[in-house]
């Protein structure tokens, strides 16, 4: 497969715990199919002095605040000076970054949040790589599986790549900016400081520097 998706094309890897890692994969997403085991893996390397440990495999910074109503699964990390709000809801499979904000009834699965990556009010992350200091507005979602169950593709141009999976939410880029209500249908990629309106149903490639208006209607930002 022709490597024409580079991680570093969109997000900033000295921003992440697992820099290493996601370049050992020729595509990005192909991460996530690991990434279970690979939390745990790191997880055991993680300074005592400076992460507690709760049950089998989940790893939370000293300097994190979990409300006493969210509820985290492991496997998961979550990083120095990140906030986990009420009834957030960390199913696994969870990486999150350092000085990240998990918001009120946001639900989080199986994916990678860089550092400062803000999912603050009623979001859905699945199986999706979110840059650093990307942020997704109240209501806005990562759809990671197709009505019909079948693999994900994506939509590069005329071109369509398979991805090998049956749940790919999406890869965001360092700082984009999902509006509200919006929703990224599987395999959805946004390049850096990429805008979306919100209320837009967006699949396929976008990128940097764009802004979403519409599902069709994508401009320069000048």
């Amino acid at each position: 497969m022709i490597n024409i998706f580079d991680i570093e094309d969109y997000c900033s890897l000295e921003h992440t715990a697992c820099r290493e890692y996601l370049l050992s994969f020729s595509q990005p997403w192909l991460a996530l199919r690991e990434l279970k085991d690979y939390i745990r893996a790191l997880g055991e390397t993680l300074s005592k002095q400076e992460y507690d440990r709760y049950g089998r495999d989940v790893w939370i910074h000293k300097n994190t605040v979990v409300y006493p109503t969210a509820f985290v699964k492991g496997p998961c990390i979550i990083g120095r000076g990140s906030e986990v709000r009420h009834s957030a809801f960390i199913r696994g499979s969870a990486l999150i970054g350092e000085n990240c904000v998990v918001g009120n009834s946001t639900e989080i699965k199986n994916s990678i949040l860089f550092d400062s990556a803000q999912v603050p009010h009623f979001n859905y992350v699945g199986d999706s790589i979110l840059g650093y200091k990307a942020h997704l507005g109240a209501g806005a979602v990562t759809s990671n599986v197709k009505s019909d169950k079948s693999e994900v593709f994506l939509s590069c141009g005329t071109e369509k790549i398979p991805t090998g999976l049956k749940k790919f939410g999406a890869l965001i880029g360092d700082r984009a900016e999902i509006g509200c209500g919006s929703v990224l249908c599987p395999g959805t990629v946004i390049g850096r400081n990429t805008t979306v309106y919100p209320l837009v149903r967006l699949r396929g490639t976008v990128d940097s520097d764009s802004i979403v208006k519409a599902e069709s209607i994508t401009v320069r930002k000048v």
